[in-house]
């Protein structure tokens, strides 16, 4: 009796399983063609800057085929952001993390970040995002660097040099240097612990790469007046208005939304 129950779970699964399998590249193809038709198909033909009426009724046609299909939510929130319309955009995106976490949990954590202003919960959400997935990229950059931003917001500057400095030294074991933003908020870090020396060789190393960066320039003026090299400080902070002038400052994509945290106001 105990072999045929044996016996009779064993098929049971085989046929589970195969039952599953088969379905999952059906359900995907299924969902790839509700997107095709409802996001490249009718939202897209639309601008959300000023048809954002037709953009959310193009999503919604989809979600009533299938209301689980992650992207879908995260299309419906992400015009709300850029419009500063957070509680409304999160609803949605909470959705998509819902529906697809790997995928959308970092972009939230992002939005939390640069866009909502909600550093503890983006430091939550990278923080989960590095247990279960490893401290990948989100536009562009590395989970420890918006947690080292996030600390950097909440004045815990030694919490946000270390990792800060996470990031640098993953990145630099691989292409020998790190992004200049990850130099420019490292320096930040030490500047707002007065490591003044310190600072000067991170904000050094940022305009290595970006050799305009006037945010950077006024950081370091600050911290070569603070030293006492006050001549060579009025020197820097003068070619870094200039260079403000002329546009040089923070040039993520994002920056057209939202100010990052430290630029400087000239």
């Amino acid at each position: 009796m105990q072999n045929y129950i044996l016996k009779f779970f064993s098929v049971f699964l085989l046929l589970y399983n195969t039952s599953c399998n088969s379905q999952e590249p059906a359900l995907k193809t299924n969902q790839d063609e509700i997107i095709a038709e409802f996001v490249d198909g009718c939202a897209k033909k639309f601008n959300y800057k000023f048809q954002m009426d037709e953009w959310q009724n193009c999503l919604d046609k989809g979600l009533e085929k299938d209301s689980t299909i992650a992207y879908l939510w995260q299309q419906k929130a992400m015009p709300y952001f850029k419009a500063r319309k957070y509680g409304v955009g999160m609803d949605f995106l909470d959705k998509a993390v819902r529906y697809d976490e790997e995928r959308w949990l970092p972009y939230r954590a992002f939005i939390k970040c640069i866009f909502v202003k909600d550093y503890s919960g983006a430091i939550r959400d990278f923080e989960s995002c590095i247990e279960k997935y490893g401290n990948h990229h989100e536009m562009d950059h590395l989970y420890s660097f918006y947690i080292g931003i996030s600390y950097l917001q909440l004045n815990e500057f030694i919490k946000a040099e270390n990792h800060l400095k996470v990031g640098i030294i993953q990145q630099e074991e691989v292409n020998n240097e790190a992004h200049f933003l990850d130099y420019f908020y490292y320096g930040i870090s030490l500047y707002e612990q007065k490591k003044w020396e310190e600072a000067i060789i991170s904000f050094d190393k940022s305009l290595h790469q970006y050799s305009n960066f006037s945010d950077a320039k006024f950081y370091k003026s600050v911290c070569l007046y603070r030293i006492g090299d006050n001549d060579t400080a009025q020197i820097i902070y003068n070619q870094g208005k200039e260079d403000a002038l002329n546009g040089y400052t923070i040039n993520e994509d994002n920056s057209i939304y939202e100010v990052y945290p430290y630029k400087v106001r000239w």
